[in-house]
Order: structure tokens, then sequence, then C-alpha cells
């Protein structure tokens, strides 16, 4: 138990950074921080899951499996064969606040530990110094599954809209033979590969390679153009809002805004991308805290903005959709801005795929490092000083699948992982707390501990509310991640030697 349980410190982390073939460029300030939390957060789900939370579904579901955590504790499994999930209506603006709370009280918690390790590896490498090495494998393990599996369904997004406006503009668009996932569930489709989703993962997978500061670049470049087209939304369709859309504000009282908050959590976990950055921070102390907080804040305001003028320009009922602004837009006769709006929403695509691709493969770059993965992940290019392997191995486990399947149906898994990451954190900022009181902070957490026991309570109310099956799937993973481990990573680990 004792070696499941071994920390490494903050120092020999800090001091394996260093190392000369593993140390990464430092080439980032605060505000290339902030663009890269703004590139993961908001992605698609602004354009898409808006109306789809504020409209509401009902769910049959075939088998108990199917059914959330939550409903099956507290109603038995013969009262959960149909889950309505009532819209949150106009009320989706307090939906994304509320959200945005939950994922502030761990960002703080993030924000204190980026801090006091600026070393990449995000959870992993917190959970590591702070709860042990057995738990920083699976946090580790589990930021494999988030990062991957939420991009994996992102590619898949990005293909299908790419199609859609090469049709609108051009009039053409690529047959579905290279344009669709040869698997949609358990039904074969008669397609070949999905090659749009693969062919970006390996473009951006190449720009990654080229170094951080391209990768930054062309990050930021996206930003700039989705925040353009999300303020042009926004100023363009407020003339147009009738107040009448907004009565009732809580059309199903809290149990449909609680029930929309669950549906948009999944659009803000992508801020802790912020903290796979660490190493490569010109003054990670402060700036990593400053890039985590300002990122949140940002895409809050943007998403109840968004929120309240979709709602004030068209009925919520009518909101349920695949592009509920586009069509908002449509609806008023501003088709010009709705084109305009259109590659706003495909440059939120690409700088989500950029910026999860980037953190994904410092997971793996940071546990090679410490001996739980081959040497091989830990490589450092000679010229461009990134993780070139690992990058290139992420790319090609996200394309390869992204050009098979269809990954929607596995997007609660992406937020099961999340939420474990959140609250394992939030338990590190106590850890740290009660065996380092004295170590210097460059930010800390107010309210200490009722803060980070908030926020864990919360990440795990979240996680029951997610079905069983998901619950089922993670497991799965994690007991592959535990073989891996204590076949290799437990002998191999760079602490194995000093024990």
């Amino acid at each position: 138990m004792s070696q499941l349980l071994r920390t490494k410190s903050i120092d020999a982390l800090i001091a394996a950074s260093q190392e000369p073939g593993n140390r990464l460029s430092r080439t980032l300030g605060p505000w290339s921080l902030v663009a890269l939390g703004i590139g993961a957060v908001i992605g698609s789900g602004i354009f898409i899951l808006t109306g789809t939370a504020a409209a509401g579904e009902t769910r049959s579901f075939p088998s108990i499996w199917h059914a959330p955590v939550l409903d099956l504790l507290l109603n038995g499994p013969d009262a959960v064969s149909t889950i309505g999930r009532l819209g949150a209506g106009p009320g989706i603006a307090l939906s994304f606040f509320l959200v945005a709370v939950v994922c502030g009280l761990a960002g703080l918690c993030y924000a204190e530990l980026a801090s006091m390790i600026p070393i990449a590896g995000s959870a992993y490498t917190y959970s590591y110094a702070t709860l042990g090495e057995i738990i920083a494998w699976i946090i580790g393990w589990d930021l494999i599954l988030e990062y991957a599996v939420s991009n994996m369904a992102v590619a898949v997004g990005f293909s299908a809209y790419f199609n859609n406006i090469l049709d609108a503009v051009f009039g053409f668009h690529l047959p579905k033979a290279l344009s669709e996932p040869m698997i949609v569930g358990d039904k074969v489709t008669g397609s070949w590969f999905n090659l749009p989703a693969f062919l970006i993962l390996m473009a951006l997978t190449m720009l990654l390679v080229r170094g951080v500061r391209e990768g930054t670049v062309a990050n930021n470049v996206m930003v700039v153009i989705k925040l353009a087209a999300i303020v042009l939304f926004i100023g363009a369709a407020a003339g147009y809002i009738k107040t009448d859309n907004w009565r009732p504000f809580f059309p199903n009282g809290f149990s449909g805004v609680l029930t929309g908050g669950a549906i948009v959590f999944f659009t803000y976990i992508g801020f802790d991308s912020v903290s796979t950055a660490a190493e490569e921070c010109k003054n990670p102390q402060k700036d990593l805290p400053f890039g985590i907080i300002v990122s949140l804040g940002v895409c809050t305001l943007l998403y109840v903005a968004v929120a309240l003028v979709l709602t004030g320009v068209q009925n919520w009922k009518t909101l349920n959709n695949a592009a509920p602004v586009a069509n908002a837009l449509k609806a008023i006769g501003l088709d010009n801005i709705r084109a305009l709006v259109a590659v706003g929403a495909l440059g939120g695509m690409l700088s989500s795929l950029l910026v999860y691709q980037y953190g994904q493969a410092r997971i793996w770059f940071a546990m090679s490092r410490d001996g739980l993965l081959p040497k091989l992940f830990s490589k450092v290019h000679a010229t461009h000083k990134t993780p070139h392997v690992s990058t290139w191995i992420a790319g090609l486990v996200v394309g390869i699948p992204a050009g098979i399947w269809d990954i929607d149906t596995f997007a609660d898994l992406s937020n099961i992982g999340t939420l474990f990451a959140f609250a394992l954190v939030s338990a590190g900022v106590l850890a740290l707390r009660k065996k380092q009181p004295d170590r210097p902070r460059g930010f800390r957490v107010p309210f200490v501990p009722v803060l980070p026991i908030l926020s864990i309570l919360c990440c795990l109310i979240l996680m029951l509310s997610l079905p069983l099956m998901t619950w089922y799937r993670f497991f799965v993973w994690l007991l592959i991640g535990l073989v891996i481990y204590f076949t290799f990573g437990k002998k191999n680990s760079a602490l194995a030697g000093r024990q």
C-alpha cells in the first residue's frame, strides 16, 4: 500500500521538468493562456447545446443501464423507463451561470495547485504530488479518455458542419462514403471512412508538432474569429428580441434550470486545458491562475448573453434542433449574418480540437516522464522543443476512431471523467494545505476547507446524474488502466528505485 500511495515531491517534479531531454520551451504569456481556455470552453456547444437545453427533450430508456444513477437511487429501477428532460426555457441563462459557479469552485482549486506545481499534466500531476501514485495513474488514465472522446465527438461534428458549408456556399459536398462515420450506434452505414474528421486532426497534429508558439498563434486567430461571430450574433439579433418570449422565464421551474445545467455542463469542461500548459508558461505562478479564472469568467458572460438573446428572438420550445443559432438568424431574416456566424462556429470547433489535442499530448508526456508510460512518449523534438511522439500518437488515437465511429453516444464519458478529475483536484488542495501549509502559493483558495469540500460534493452529485451505463464503461476503462499500471507502470515508475 505504501508503494501505491507514494507521492512525488513538488521539488522533484520541478527538477524533472528541467532535465535537458525533457525540457519544454516557455513561450506562453497570460493572454495566450486565456485564449487557450476560451478555445477549449467555447466550441460547438454554444451554437448547439444552448437550444437543446432550453427546449428540453424526452428520452425512453430500454433498460436501467441507460437511466441516471441518481434517479435509480431515489426512485428505484421501475420508475425510470422514460425520463423527461424538462427544458429550462429562457432560464437556461441561469443554468449556464450555475454550472459556471460549480466549475468555478473547481477552477479555484486548479488555480492554487497550478501556482504551486507549474508542471505539465494537469490533475494527474497534482494528484501525484498530493494523493499518491495509484490515484495519479487513475486520473491520468481517465484524462486520456476525457480528452480523446471529447475530440472524437467534435471531429465528427466538424466533418458534418464542413460538408454543410461546402454545400451551402459552393453547391457541392463530399460523397457520403468519405464524409460520414462507418458505424453509428450498432449499425454499419456503408460509408468507407470519415475523411474530413481524420484529416483535420492530422493537420492540427502537424501544427502542434511544429511548436507551441505556432499552435497558440493559430488558436488565437480562431478564438478571435469565433468571439467576433458570437458578438456579431448578440449585436445583430438583440434588436429582434421580443420580451414575450421570456415569459415565463422559468417555464418548468427550478427543475428545468437544473436539467438544463446538466445538459450544458459539457460545454465548460475545457478550462482544465490551461493547466496542461504549465511548463510552457513564462510566469506560471501568476499566469496560470489568471488564465484559468479569466477564461471561465469570459466564457460565462458569453454563454449567458447568447442564451438571453437566443431565447428572446425565438420561442424556447422551437430551439431543439442541430443549429439553433443559425436557424434563429434565418427566422428573423438575417441570412448574411447567419453565414458569418457559421464560419465562427467552424472556428470554434477548430480551436477546441487544437486545445484538446495539445492537452492530451501533455498528459501522456507527463506520465511517460514519471515512468508510468514508455519513455518514447516523453521524447522532446530537438528543434521544435515539443513532445512530438506523444503528439503524433495522440493524433492517430483520436483521428482513426473519429473516421470510423459516431462518438456522440460517448459524450457522457467525457463528463464523468472531467468531474472525477475536478473532485480529485479539490481533494488535493485539502491534502497539501495539511501536509505543506507553509509552502508558497501564488494563489490561495479562500474559505478552505469549505469551498473545496463544496466542489467535491457538487462533482459527486453531477456524476450520479449520469447514466448507469456511463459508470459501467468508466469502470471498464479504469480496469484496463489498472492492468497496465500493475504490469508496467508500477515497476517502471521513477519512484520505484527509491523504495
